[in-house]
């Protein structure tokens, strides 16, 4: 399975080198702001949120802890490599469902959207809500 995520990795490098756009590239929500369909977590309002500039960088903002990644997108196919993350004083279960959180989105394989809705399918699926307004 590592070696089929570095190959797709690989693919989804080249083709942005050769500035390669497939159709579901373009649907993509690059430069754009969503939020996971989740509710906070007890003592908190805060949901994750994920921002994700033209390039594919990403700013993470979970329900404690903060960090960066990169998005590779090509087709249907995407791969989120994460960053370091930064540890605002979290509580264990906080701090653990932000590790998990993060960890989901490097083992999605796919994504999809509908709408406003940006689903990053794996193991685990996370469903995002764009942000628009």
């Amino acid at each position: 399975m590592t070696i089929l995520r570095h190959a797709a990795l690989g693919f989804a490098l080249a083709m942005s080198a050769a500035n390669y756009t497939p159709a579901h590239a373009a649907e993509f929500p690059f430069g754009l702001e969503m939020t996971l369909e989740a509710r906070p977590q007890p003592g908190s309002k805060r949901i994750p949120r994920l921002e994700i500039g033209d390039n594919g960088e990403a700013q993470l903002d979970l329900w404690c802890k903060a960090g960066k990644g990169q998005f590779s997108v090509a087709n249907n196919t995407v791969i989120f490599v994460p960053g370091a993350l930064t540890d605002n004083g979290c509580t264990p279960d906080r701090a653990q469902a932000d590790d998990a959180l993060v960890s989901a989105l490097a083992e999605a394989e796919t994504w999809t959207r509908q709408g406003d809705l940006v689903s990053f399918v794996g193991r685990t699926t996370l469903r995002f809500r764009l942000n628009t307004n």
